[in-house]
């Protein structure tokens, strides 16, 4: 109804997936990059765990569209299946006519095809939504088909998408053998309000809108408000507000078009989400871990030739800037490890923007790249630090300013900065503080600035694989 109103090709806030529409930020592309290096370079069965809403079904078909070839991937939408029902619906996805068999011949033709497969050079992923509503016996069914392997090579690889009641069904002592061959764990945290207004404004132009942003900051803090974070719920009131804006014929969504959507939405504003969330986010903070050690990222001594790079839009974000193009919004992805070294610096530094870099602030750079240094020889096991974001910018100004913020209000000790290499490309991780263990770190990421909490989507990250 409002499409040309608005200039759009397609309505923007579908609640059902569309890829075309998968949003990158707050931590959803690097959840991504890291779960399909987890599939085709690793071994442990993988856990995505967020609440009703979060977009876990929405990556679980990005997953579906970027796996390589040499990949194939069983989706099971309805994990509502018996034990029998699972290894038919596998065998239907694997292309076997299997039906009838009896359970201990259709588990011997699976594991032989399987095992023809891995001699292609192929391997075989299920990847199971709804996962927390699947029966504890095929939960433990599904840990007795990953245990299938050929020589070293584990022949299926399991991938559980689920609310946080699959934590708590996790937790049981029955399956307590499930629980410990996950090595892989995900949390798709809630939106912060600095993320809602780039995730907006992102749907719209991938809708074929061209104008300016058009939901007022008011707009904005109420969206974020009334859906606790949530995309689902996202969607719904920005969808009813560009509706209730058009009604009054206006191209401006003010926090009036946002309340009338919240009543037609019977969606109470301030009344708190209830979750796991700090448990979750505590079970996830190791989530690349152990994915990505062992890729070569470096720190190394900084010198005068270094160079930063880091996302824009999250520290554009720390200042009393405009809002944030939607396209440059990409907060840190949690938890990669890297390796410590003396090796050079990243190769990609640009000698000319460090000539104009000044004394002080290299001297900010170099110390906290020292003070990290320092910190990481010191730490004892289970250690965690809280990750604010990671870098892509290669002009050194920028992570030197953020430096210079940091020491305006006090926290310059707090910061430290890890150079990293992901897929090839040279980044620096910034985090704040050290703490004894994840429990210090949640509690931690109660006290950040504020600034922080609104500016970048802050992560616990585990200190141990340094």
């Amino acid at each position: 109804m409002y499409l040309e109103h608005f200039g759009l090709t397609e309505p923007p806030f579908k609640i059902t997936p569309v890829t075309e529409f998968f949003f990158s930020g707050a931590n959803r592309g690097e959840i991504l990059d890291a779960l399909i290096y987890a599939i085709t370079d690793s071994e442990g069965i993988i856990k995505i765990s967020g609440e009703v809403g979060s977009g876990k079904t929405m990556l679980c078909r990005m997953l579906l569209d970027r796996l390589p070839t040499n990949i194939k991937a069983i989706y099971l939408p309805n994990p509502s299946l018996s034990r029998e029902e699972l290894l038919y619906a596998i065998a239907d996805g694997l292309e076997l006519d299997l039906e009838g068999q009896r359970v201990s011949v259709l588990l011997q033709n699976l594991h032989t095809h399987l095992v023809a497969k891995h001699n292609q050079g192929e391997r075989c992923v299920v990847l199971v939504d709804e996962a927390h509503a699947m029966p504890l016996d095929t939960l433990e069914e599904l840990r007795l088909l990953y245990n299938l392997q050929v020589g070293k090579h584990k022949l299926i690889q399991i991938v559980l998408f689920g609310q946080p009641e699959l934590d708590e069904k996790l937790e049981q002592t029955n399956m307590r053998q499930l629980k410990d061959r996950i090595v892989h764990h995900f949390n798709m945290q809630p939106l912060s309000k600095k993320v809602i207004e780039a995730y907006l404004m992102f749907r719209m132009r991938a809708a074929g809108y061209h104008g300016p942003d058009i939901f007022s900051p008011a707009a904005i803090a109420l969206i974020s408000k009334a859906s606790n974070g949530l995309m689902r719920r996202v969607n719904i009131l920005a969808d009813k507000s560009l509706l209730a804006a058009f009604v009054q014929n206006t191209h401006n969504i003010e926090a009036r078009h946002v309340q009338a959507a919240i009543r037609d939405s019977e969606l109470t504003v301030g009344k708190h989400w209830v979750s796991s969330r700090h448990a979750a986010i505590a079970g996830g903070a190791t989530l690349l871990a152990i994915i990505l050690a062992g890729t070569g990222w470096m720190l190394g001594k900084t010198n005068s030739s270094q160079t930063t790079q880091e996302v824009v839009a999250p520290v554009a974000a720390i200042q009393p800037a405009p809002p944030l193009p939607a396209a440059t919004v990409k907060p840190a992805p949690p938890g990669i490890t890297a390796k410590i070294s003396s090796a050079r610096p990243p190769a990609s530094i640009d000698a000319a923007a460090d000539q104009s870099r000044t004394s002080a602030s290299a001297t900010l750079l170099q110390q906290r790249q020292a003070a990290t240094k320092t910190m990481l020889a010191k730490i004892g096991k289970g250690s965690f630090s809280i990750q604010l974001f990671y870098t892509e910018d290669t002009r050194p100004a920028r992570l030197e300013r953020f430096l210079i913020r940091a020491q305006s209000i006090g926290k310059l000790s707090e910061i430290y900065i890890v150079p990293i290499t992901i897929n090839g490309k040279d980044r620096y991780r910034v985090l704040y503080g050290a703490y004894a263990n994840s429990e210090a770190a949640l509690a931690g990421m109660k006290d950040l600035p504020q600034r922080y909490k609104d500016a970048f989507a802050p992560t616990l990250h585990e200190l141990d694989a340094y």
